[in-house]
């Protein structure tokens, strides 16, 4: 869609990150173009003017601004993000080899703030959480090699028993003990939050009461998945601040298939997500505390399995939840494996690759839509979308690399890296829920628009897709 010049002008002065690439900013007076986010101070309208290219602004005589640098975002270079790359990389390799967060800091050579700001920018997060959530991984590896507690937590970098101990149980839900034990028996118990809303998650994981994929009974729900490449049932059982895990299959789970049982738990009940340093922040500020009040410790039910946030996404594009619903029950129907309990696991990206487009638009999916599904779906079994790797990659990577891919817009792209991939600061801007939301929450008299809604989420950051759930949990309440 083209942007007018008053459109442009509201982008640029905002600093709209999502303009980037859309147009360029040309400043007369000091004969050099910007992208729209340019954190450099605004001149006077009269000498803007805006460019489609690189290539017209250069010929219009202007270089490329040395602070941020269009020349490096037109060439896919960002030196920032290849200074943390590589810092992430080496804290992936040796959690161990950093004490805090301050040893990240004098090894980047960047300063603290900068330094937090790339973390929050590029993962969602800080880099002492970051630091922390990457030493249980560490530990996580080593227990399942049958590793003791003790030599675990030394080995991830903790420097106590005990803060091993709370970090673990926090992050995973067990005690070091019962995740090494994962696989000596097809069920596990995990420990929840004292302020987990368990209305919720079952509201939101059976919502879909006809779904072929997953289904709620009273405090239990049972989720079809795949576990080391076959079909099963995952129980979770909700009672007295404990969820009883069991897979139900017609093999014998070994413990890679337990821990990966495990690991999808944690994903549908929203446990990889935090929600007190949301809270905190919303209790600083009045006017927002209102939207979680009767909601604290809600957290982001997130999909099985990353395959399973782009059904959702796309079958979810311009159609209402009870369409979008029946459009992926019917492709379950089609191509997912029966794993127990009427229910089927849902399709993965190998069996909608195989598929014509004419056996979606079959089963109601818009031409569109089934172009839209299968492609993608060819292009993550052909390697060129990693699926799997996006929710270990940047989060501006991921929506850089499928905000490419035809038929997914800001809308469906945010609306993956919250679902599937679990990121802390999306805004799906274009859902309607979340604009009724916004509407009711703030007392407008009239929608808010794209522009609008960024702005109004502005406030919640770097937490703004909690905010959202909020927002949309408001508007009909499981509980």
């Amino acid at each position: 869609m083209t942007l007018t010049h008053d459109e442009m002008m509201a982008r640029f002065y905002g600093r709209d990150r999502t303009a980037n690439g859309r147009f360029l900013t040309g400043v007369l007076t000091t004969g050099i173009y910007c992208l729209p986010s340019c954190t450099a101070r605004k001149p006077r309208p009269e000498n803007v003017r805006f460019f489609g290219s690189e290539d017209e602004a250069r010929t219009a005589g202007l270089r490329p601004c040395r602070r941020c640098r269009p020349d490096h975002f037109y060439q896919e270079y960002d030196p920032d993000l290849h200074l943390l790359a590589r810092l992430v990389a080496e804290v992936r390799r040796a959690p161990a080899a950093f004490a805090d967060a301050a040893a990240l800091v004098s090894t980047s050579g960047i300063g603290a703030t900068k330094l937090n700001a790339l973390f929050r920018r590029h993962h969602h997060t800080t880099p002492a959480a970051f630091l922390a959530r990457d030493r249980v991984r560490a530990a996580c590896r080593v227990l399942a090699e049958g590793e003791g507690a003790t030599g675990a937590a030394y080995t991830a970098g903790f420097e106590s028993l005990s803060a091993f101990h709370e970090n673990f149980r926090r992050q995973t839900a067990l005690t070091p003990g019962e995740y090494r034990r994962l696989g000596s028996s097809d069920a596990f118990t995990l420990t929840l939050p004292h302020d987990f809303q368990a209305g919720y998650a079952l509201g939101v994981i059976g919502r879909d009461a006809e779904s072929a994929v997953e289904r709620v009974e009273g405090g239990t729900a049972y989720k079809a998945v795949r576990l080391a490449g076959r079909p099963a049932v995952l129980a979770m059982q909700i009672a007295e601040g404990r969820v009883r895990c069991r897979v139900e299959a017609a093999h014998e789970p070994d413990a890679d298939a337990m821990r990966q049982a495990h690991a999808i738990a944690l994903c549908l009940l929203g446990l990889t997500m935090d929600p007190a340093p949301f809270e905190r922040r919303l209790a600083e500020n009045a006017a927002l505390l209102p939207l979680i009040e009767g909601r604290r410790g809600l957290r982001i039910p997130q999909t099985g399995d990353a395959f399973e946030g782009i059904v959702w996404a796309i079958a979810g594009q311009q159609v209402n939840l009870p369409f979008a619903y029946a459009l992926r029950r019917d492709l379950a129907r089609l191509c997912g494996e029966p794993a127990g309990r009427g229910l089927r696991a849902h399709p993965t990206a190998e069996a909608v690759a195989a598929l014509g487009y004419d056996d979606l638009t079959a089963l109601r999916f818009s031409r569109r839509k089934a172009e839209y599904l299968v492609d993608t779906a060819r292009l993550a079994v052909s390697g060129e979308l990693p699926l799997d790797a996006f929710t270990e990659a940047p989060a501006t990577e991921v929506e850089r690399r499928l905000g490419a891919v035809r038929g997914f817009g800001p809308w469906s792209v945010h609306y993956f890296m919250m679902r599937a991939c679990g990121f802390a600061d999306c805004v799906p801007v274009g859902d309607t829920g979340l604009s009724t939301g916004l509407m009711n929450f703030f007392r407008l008299d009239h929608r808010p628009g794209a522009d609008e809604v960024r702005a109004l989420m502005e406030p919640f950051a770097p937490f703004r897709s909690l905010a959202t759930f909020h927002l949309w949990m408001s508007l009909g309440d499981p509980a």
